[in-house]
C-alpha cells in the first residue's frame, strides 16, 4: 500500500513539473504549441543560406506574462490571450485578396477590443513570398 501511495505521488509530481515547464501548456488552444513561429524575420540571406529570427508563442507569453488562469490564458494585466493565424502569404494572391485582407484587419481588430491578439505568421520560414 506504501509503495502505491510512493509511486502515485512520484507520478503526480512529475505531471505537475511538467506542466509548469511552462506554466501556460495546459491552456493553448488546440492547434497552437509553445514551439509555433509567430513571427519570422530574415536578417540575412547569401550563399551559405538564410539567417531568420523566429519568434515562438512561449517567447511572446513569457513577454506578456501569461498565466493559465480558470483554463484561460490571461496577460499580466488579466486580459485574455487569443491567438490569430494570419492570412495573405500567397505567391499569386487570389482575386479577392484585398477583401480577404480586409476582413480580416475588421476580425483582428474586434478581437482587440476585449482580448491580447498574437497576431501568428502565416509564413514561419521568413522569406518573403513572391
Amino acid at each position: 500500500m506504501s509503495r502505491l501511495l510512493i509511486l502515485s505521488s512520484l507520478l503526480l509530481c512529475s505531471c505537475v513539473a511538467e506542466a509548469d515547464q511552462s506554466g501556460f501548456a495546459g491552456c493553448l488552444p488546440d492547434g497552437i504549441k509553445p514551439g509555433d513561429v509567430v513571427s519570422a524575420q530574415l536578417i540575412s540571406s547569401g550563399p551559405s543560406g538564410s539567417e531568420v529570427k523566429r519568434v515562438t508563442v512561449e517567447q511572446i507569453l513569457n513577454n506578456l506574462k501569461a498565466v493559465c488562469q480558470d483554463g484561460k490564458l490571461v496577460d499580466s494585466n488579466g486580459r485574455e490571450i487569443r491567438f490569430y493565424r494570419l492570412t495573405g502569404c500567397w505567391g499569386n494572391p487570389p482575386f479577392n485578396y484585398q477583401e480577404i485582407l480586409d476582413t480580416q484587419r475588421r476580425e483582428i481588430d474586434d478581437l482587440k477590443k476585449r482580448y491580447t491578439v498574437v497576431e501568428m505568421t502565416c509564413n514561419p520560414d521568413g522569406p518573403l513570398i513572391k
